[in-house]
């Protein structure tokens, strides 16, 4: 067998050298040769190593079949749109306790499959081989309520945010050494504004000057596909110019898309009841999700103080004909942004299941399991992509991609300085 064919079999197999170099009885050096064409293996060698391929690889389906990376995966949202499109993960990174739970209740991965905790401390090397890398890397930083809030405490933001702000470059790191055929990068709309264009200059001056991806970028409103007004920035980037435009994005227009109805529930005993969510034969919203008295008054106060002063603030009073607004993490402290009208008395907020409606993760008969409390199932879904917004960037990006991957050879890695000498 060829160099060139025996390394891209090699990378078909989503195990760590280590695990890989144990399971043929072979030392890690010895598969690093193998890969750079210094040596190569015995026969019965290839034939362990086509097994190996074979044992990973999915059954025809009529899809296209690429591995990709989830990292600050959350709880599932870009795995869930990629591999609606042909994709096989190989590697999931996320650091919340609570997303890995909601994540893990939800993906059953075989042993061999990665889940680290801790992007900082992932060596690029212990990342598998693969095509495509999707993050939905940390927000706040940059969004406007997270900056607001920072400043207001007098904490960096951006990429003076040690903490969150140069997780950005950990990404960088790992494009720099596997070189995946392209990445689908998602984050805030305010990420463009930031320090007056700044943090996302530097951004796309690592993409593509440092690492020679072909950019493109484009803020996405989730409205065509979901009832809430939900503006993200995807960036989408290629190994080598495939003429990629967002041109091509399958998304129908905003104003055609759903209303609350669709994602509310109905409360007419049409669907199953969901303890706590819904209860009794009609499934009827059970009253926890019913503003008190108290907290009903204090955000009618509050708005009309800001009303009087000319400022926009207040809540969102939605019913079954309206598009919400953005839900966002913070809507477990009192759900002002999205209030749903009852027919009688206090308004309501959406429950954990309908705000899973609402950001695509149930969607087409797919039930995605809650294993949280409410107050972190909110905050799980408000930081989450719009799953339909990704699976329809995903599935204009993977054409492209695989028609890269079938022309070329994966590309050598390279040198980049990583967050701390950037």
């Amino acid at each position: 067998m060829a160099p060139p064919e025996l390394k891209r079999l090699i990378e078909t197999i989503p195990l760590k050298e280590a695990e890989l170099a144990k399971r043929l009885g072979r030392c890690e050096r010895t598969i690093a040769r193998w890969r750079t064409g210094k040596s190569r293996p015995s026969r019965a060698e290839v034939e362990l190593l086509q097994r190996l391929s074979a044992q990973f690889a999915r059954p025809g389906d009529g899809r296209p079949d690429f591995r990709f990376v989830d990292l600050f995966a959350g709880i599932g949202g870009f795995r869930l749109a990629v591999e609606a499109v042909g994709g096989r993960c190989v590697l999931s990174c996320e650091r919340d306790r609570f997303c890995r739970k909601t994540y893990q209740a939800n993906f059953a991965d075989p042993p061999e499959h990665p889940f680290p905790d801790d992007i900082t401390k992932l060596d690029v090397e212990d990342v598998p081989h693969h095509d495509l890398l999707v993050a939905g890397f940390p927000c706040q930083p940059f969004s406007i309520a997270g900056v607001s809030k920072k400043n207001a405490l007098g904490r960096p933001h951006g990429f003076s945010c040690l903490e969150q702000g140069n997780l950005f470059f950990r990404i960088a790191d790992i494009l720099a050494h596997r070189r995946p055929a392209a990445f689908i990068l998602e984050n805030v709309k305010n990420l463009r504004s930031h320090d007056r264009g700044r943090t996302f200059r530097t951004i796309l001056e690592t993409l593509q000057d440092t690492l020679g991806y072909h950019v493109s970028a484009q803020v996405l409103d989730a409205r065509s596909v979901v009832p809430q007004h939900r503006e993200r920035i995807f960036i989408v980037g290629f190994r080598e110019d495939v003429g990629f435009s967002f041109d091509n994005l399958k998304l129908p227009p905003a104003d055609s898309g759903p209303r609350l109805g669709a994602i509310l529930h109905p409360e007419d005993g049409s669907e199953e009841p969901e303890w706590p969510y819904t209860e009794g034969p009609r499934a009827r919203v059970t009253s926890r999700y019913t503003l008190s008295d108290h907290l009903w008054n204090y955000l009618q106060a509050y708005a009309e103080k800001h009303r009087a002063k000319g400022n926009g603030f207040g809540f969102g009073l939605v019913g079954s004909a309206d598009v919400a607004r953005t839900l966002s993490a913070r809507y477990f402290k009192d759900g002002s942004e999205i209030l749903v009208r009852r027919r009688r008395g206090n308004p309501r907020r959406l429950t954990p299941r309908e705000c899973a409606r609402l950001m695509g993760f149930d969607w087409e008969g797919r039930r995605f399991r809650i294993p949280v409390s409410d107050t972190q199932a909110y905050r799980q879904f408000g930081n989450a992509v719009v799953v339909p917004v990704a699976q329809a960037v995903a599935a204009a990006v993977v054409p492209p991609m695989m028609r890269l991957i079938a022309g070329e050879q994966p590309g050598l890695p390279f040198f980049l300085p990583s967050a701390a000498s950037a």
